[in-house]
């Protein structure tokens, strides 16, 4: 086979691997290894461990003590940065769980990042807020439900309202969330509170808040092909 014709023949082939990097945004107090089975799942589809992203933030010991501002922010922000660097087409695909959704999700706003994110993926996010955290300004008093928090009507979370992360947005969700739901209502205005708006599509299992991000491994999969 001459060389002009390998090239020919493997080409399509080696446009067909080229993926996007992917950002895996952990919850608050948890870590970059709850992530496993989304990082099995995209290994297996053809991605390297150099494409699959998974910063570590916040205070692991205390979850009042992690808000939306300042030394959260940066480990993100950096995974962002550096997947665009290497990923194969230029952009990238974003999957926050919990906390961690609405984090990277203010990364992207900040700092003009939308362009660069094909898809964006929230699970279990609060993204209008925690029924538990009360209504800003009358909300508990720590830093994960303050200014920078997910009380209601936070200044954060409003200046967050209507942004759009990437050119296709999604959520995933459940009625029985223990974290979004722990009040026993998991809407906030009437709408569940890690529905995300103008998202492309919403997809609802029965799994509690952890079980969403450890057992939906193949739709996340999924969504960001």
């Amino acid at each position: 086979m001459s060389v002009i014709l390998a090239v020919a023949l493997f080409a399509p082939a080696a446009h067909a691997v080229c993926r996007d990097a992917v950002v895996l945004v952990h919850g608050n107090t948890s870590s970059p290894a709850s992530w496993d089975n989304t990082r099995n799942e995209l290994l297996a589809r053809g991605l390297s461990d150099a494409e699959i992203l998974r910063p570590a933030w916040g205070n692991g010991s205390c979850a009042a003590c992690n808000d939306h501002n300042g030394s959260e922010e940066t480990p993100v922000l950096d995974a962002l940065v550096e997947a665009i660097a290497v990923s194969c087409t230029g952009r990238i695909d974003v999957i926050g769980h919990s906390m961690g959704a609405t984090l990277a999700a203010k990364q992207i706003m900040d700092h003009g990042l939308a362009e660069y994110v094909d898809t964006f993926v929230g699970i279990a996010g609060a993204f209008r807020g925690l029924r538990s955290c009360g209504t800003y300004p009358y909300n508990v008093a720590n830093s994960t439900c303050g200014y920078w928090g997910l009380s209601i009507s936070s200044p954060f979370l409003d200046a967050l309202y209507g942004e759009r992360f990437g050119s296709r947005v999604y959520s995933i969700k459940s009625w029985y969330d223990q974290v979004i739901c722990a009040t026993g209502y998991c809407t906030v205005g009437w709408i569940h509170s890690s529905s995300i708006w103008d998202e492309d599509a919403s997809h609802t299992y029965t799994y509690g808040h952890f079980g969403l991000q450890t057992h939906t491994a193949t739709l996340q999969a999924n969504l960001i092909e």
